[in-house]
Parts: C-alpha cells; structure tokens; sequence
C-alpha cells in the first residue's frame, strides 16, 4: 500500500514548524502544555520589530531580494495593524507568537515570508524578543520612579517645617521633620532607578544571529542589526546569546527592591492612618469600606503593595531556580521565564504608578505629628549635645540627661517643662539659653548640614530632586 508523502509546506493541516520530522502529530495535552501564545503574545510588536531589522540586514548582505524584503514589511505592516485592531487569529496549534507571525506573514506574501527565517533561530528571536520588550519596560519604571520622586519632592517642600516623630525601634528618638521623612524614600527610589538604567546596559545586547546555538554560515552582518534596533552591541558568545536570562533575574531583583521600598511606605502610611497615631488621612480613591462595619475606612493600597511585593519576590526566586540547573545552551525549561517576569513589570509599573497618584493625595495632620514628637524625650539628644559643648564628655553628658529623663518620667512631664533651677540641679552649667536647644523647631534647625533634617536643608534637597526629574 502507497503512503501519501507529508506535506513540505511546514503549516499544512495545522502542523508544527519541524513537522516533518516526526510520524505523529503533537496530543492536544502536550500542546496546551508547551504552548506560550497565550502570554507570548504580548511581545508580538517587539518580535515584528526584531523581524523587520533582520529583514533588512538579509537584504543588505544580499540574502533576500529587494522585492522579499518590501513584501516583508508590506506583510508586517498589515500583521501590525491585524494585532493592535484586535482582528488577529492566535493559534495554539502554532505555539507561540513567532509562529503566530510567520504563518500569518505566509498566508499574505508566500515564498517571501518563509524566507525571512533564514539565518535566524527561534532561540536567538525569542531572546531578542524578551531583551526588546524588557528594554521598553526598564524605561517605563524608570520614568515611574522620577515621578513617584517628584511627587515626594513636592510634598516635602509643602512640609519642610511640619515636626515629626523620627524613630528608632519604632520607639520616638528624635524630632524630624515630614518633608525630611518623605526625602527618605525618594533618595531609596532614587538608587532604584540608578540600578534599572545599570541593568538596561546588561539588558540592551544583541543576541539575533546565535542562531540556535552556534552562530549562522550566512554572511550576516549583526552590529547593522543591532544599530537598527538601537542596541548598545552584540552578544559576544552564541551558546551565552540564546541560554542565559540573568538580565532578566537583574531585572527581577531590583525589582524586588522596589517593591521592598514601596512595602516599607506603605507600612508607615497604614500606621500613619490608624486613628490611634492621626497623622494622615488618604484620599478616599485609595481606600474602601467594611461590608459590616460602617465607619471602617481601610488603607487598601498599601496594604496590598504589601502583599504584591511577596509576589515579586517569588518571580524572582522561580527564575533563579529556573536557570540553576541548565547545561548550554538553549533548554525548553526558558519558556517558564516569562510569565513571572511579564508579572513582575505588571507590578511594578501598576504600584509606582498608583502610588504616584496617592502621595499627591495625602492629608497631612501637622498638630497629631507636633504632638507624637512631645512624647518620649525627643529633645533628650540636644540637651546631651548642649552640655558636650560646654565642656562635658559625651559620656557624662549622656549619663546626666538619662538621670533628667528618669526623673521627667516620675513626675510626669517633658523636659522642656523643667525650670531652669531644675535643670541645673542636674549640672550647674546648664544656662537659660537651653531652652532654645529642648524646643522641637530648634533641634530640627540646629541639623542643617547635608543630609540634616532642618528645614532650609530639606527645601535644597527637595528642589535638587526636583531638578532631578524634571
């Protein structure tokens, strides 16, 4: 009996693109299980973008023709137009979305479309893909980062004199002030978007023309590809190229650390809101209701950023996992790096745009922050530095306001309350003028050097900030 020869057309009666290969088709399980279209796709314009850079240096190097080339790009244009208008068929019998593409690209041009492959490998395009729409996605967080920086900025400069509480142990340590405290997280979101442009440059390398694994016999002429891309060079190794995803865990741990910064905020804004503390209210927009009880205003936003960042947290860990146990080059196990890393952006991109728009929101209460700072001996630092001053070893000085402490709390008041007479039965130098160093505007002035928290300072470092981001 005659057997019917297979198809030579690779995208006949839905087959796979090494169809001819293999006796039997892929089962419906393994195809739903190695399929990525559905969350691949996402890159489509990004893996276009790589296509047509390749295309043209084809040309260049005289691989293609001039006619594939603009039949190439009429093709692209119109699969561009089909995806963003939302009239694209995905197929998961096609697997991912280079398939998707390339068939699509066949179906409107014919020979010129199956041509566009050669010299390339889906590992190399893949890897392209990822680097191209990660790329993208660093210079959105980057310019989320100087925003929410801004938005600090502001703020602080509107609160340069409002007194705070600063803690240590969360126990009150010394007066500071709001706008200072704020400064805080905008020099820690500051060094974040240091690391996201230093990860761009590990991110920003070429790998199109690895191939599979070892590079290409075609005459390729990577370095034009990678100046159309806009690409800082080439990947120097092809087994490197098309294995290794440590740009993408880079990015995933600073990400990490974005969001650990985002989760420390957010921490003091919920306690900030609780009425037992008072000192700022969130606009209502960020907030929502308890189903049973009526005067419930939860601070849900930081809280859940809370929650998210243990989410980024996990992506990070699974694609370190991922890639601890690979040998070179390219192994299947690399399909797993995208949807955590996709997750990660998401996330990233939807808190520090959402906490953006919530600082700007805030309702500060300056009295319920004056007042907190009244308690616990805020001032006790100044007055050990008035006495150093006048001679005393810091040790002594230490000793002798911790006594005036102890004795404030017995009585039950602060030591700015103490008489000058008072004051002195602890050490005959203190003078009148104390008073000045055991007010909470006055130990906040007195700190005017860079990085102090007095309120001139905090209004220079707030206008450098927003310099900065302008």
């Amino acid at each position: 009996m005659s057997q019917t020869p297979p198809s030579h057309n690779q995208f006949d009666n839905k087959s796979q693109a090494w169809s001819a290969r293999f006796s039997e088709p892929v089962s419906d399980l393994v195809k739903r299980y190695t399929a990525s279209v559905g969350f691949d796709q996402r890159m489509a314009a990004f893996d276009i973008q790589g296509s047509l850079a390749h295309a043209d240096m084809l040309a260049a190097v005289g691989v293609i023709s001039g006619d594939d080339l603009a039949a190439i790009q009429r093709g692209m244009a119109q699969i561009q137009d089909e995806i963003e208008q939302g009239h694209f068929t995905w197929s998961l019998d096609l697997e991912d979305v280079h398939l998707n593409i390339e068939k699509r690209l066949v179906e409107l041009i014919g020979d010129a479309g199956k041509r566009l492959h050669t010299g390339r490998s889906r590992n190399d395009q893949v890897a392209t893909d990822i680097r191209l729409w990660l790329r993208h996605q660093i210079d959105l967080c980057t310019g989320l980062l100087q925003a929410l920086r801004r938005r600090l900025a502001e703020l602080a400069l509107e609160h340069a004199d409002t007194i705070l509480p600063g803690f240590t142990h969360l126990q009150v340590a010394q007066p500071v002030t709001f706008g200072h405290h704020l400064l805080a997280y905008a020099e820690m979101f500051g060094r974040d978007a240091e690391r996201m442009a230093d990860c761009r440059h590990r991110v920003n390398r070429l790998p199109l023309g690895a191939a599979a694994l070892a590079g290409t016999s075609y005459p390729i002429d990577r370095e034009r590809v990678a100046r159309t891309l806009g690409f800082d060079g080439v990947c120097r190794n092809s087994l490197d190229a098309v294995s290794d995803r440590d740009f993408a865990i880079e990015f995933c741990a600073d990400s990490a650390l974005i969001m650990m910064h985002v989760s420390r905020m957010s921490e003091e804004l919920v306690l900030w809101m609780n009425p037992r503390v008072g000192f700022i209210d969130l606009a209502d927009r960020f907030c929502t209701g308890s189903s049973i009880m009526p005067q419930k205003k939860n601070p849900d936003v930081p809280e859940l950023a809370r929650g998210k960042t243990g989410r980024v947290y996990g992506h990070l860990m699974a694609l370190l996992t991922l890639m601890k146990g690979q040998p070179l080059a390219y192994n299947k196990d690399n399909q797993e790096d995208k949807e955590g890393l996709f997750d990660t952006a998401d996330t990233i991109r939807d808190t520090l745009t959402i906490f953006a728009d919530m600082m700007g929101g805030i309702r500060v209460r300056p009295d319920a922050m004056r007042a907190a700072a009244l308690q616990g001996y805020a001032t006790a630092t100044d007055l050990a530095d008035y006495l150093v001053k006048r001679g005393l070893p810091f040790r002594d000085a230490h000793e002798t306001v911790a006594l005036a402490v102890r004795s404030c709390e017995q009585r039950g008041c602060d030591l700015a309350d103490l008489s000058l007479a008072e004051l002195q039965a602890f050490h005959p130098d203190i003078a009148a003028d104390v008073f000045q160093v055991l007010t909470l505007e006055g130990s906040v002035a007195a700190r005017k050097h860079i990085g102090g928290t007095a309120p001139e300072r905090v209004r220079i470092e707030a206008q450098r900030i927003l310099d900065e981001t302008h």
